[in-house]
C-alpha cells in the first residue's frame, strides 16, 4: 500500500507518516469524516481500498496549522498514516 525508507517517514505522536509519494495509487479513497487536531489541523481521512479494506483506516493533514512542522522538526503536509491495524512492515 505504501513503501518508504525510514529516513523519509515521519514519526508523530506513536504513528509513522509516509510521504504522499510512497502511497500506492488507488490504494486510498477520500472519505468524508471530519477531524480537527487542535495542533496539527484539519484532517484529510482515507477508506483503505487495498485487501479487506478499512473504512477511514489512514489521514493525512493536507494544510497543517502554522508551527505544526516546527513542533514536529520536520514538515508533514500530506503525509499519510495508518490505522494501527495495518501492519508497518521494516
Amino acid at each position: 500500500m505504501a513503501e518508504a525508507a525510514r529516513e523519509e517517514l515521519v514519526r508523530i505522536e506513536g504513528n509513522w507518516y509516509f510521504p504522499p509519494s510512497s502511497v500506492r495509487d488507488g490504494a486510498l479513497a477520500e472519505s468524508a469524516t471530519p477531524y480537527t487536531c487542535p495542533w496539527k489541523g484539519v484532517a484529510q481521512y482515507w477508506d483503505i481500498r487495498s485487501g479487506a479494506g478499512l473504512p477511514d483506516g489512514a489521514w493525512s493533514y493536507p494544510h497543517p496549522f502554522d508551527g505544526a512542522a516546527d513542533r514536529v522538526g520536520r514538515e508533514f503536509a500530506g503525509y499519510v498514516a495508518f490505522d494501527p491495524r495495518v501492519t508497518i512492515e521494516e
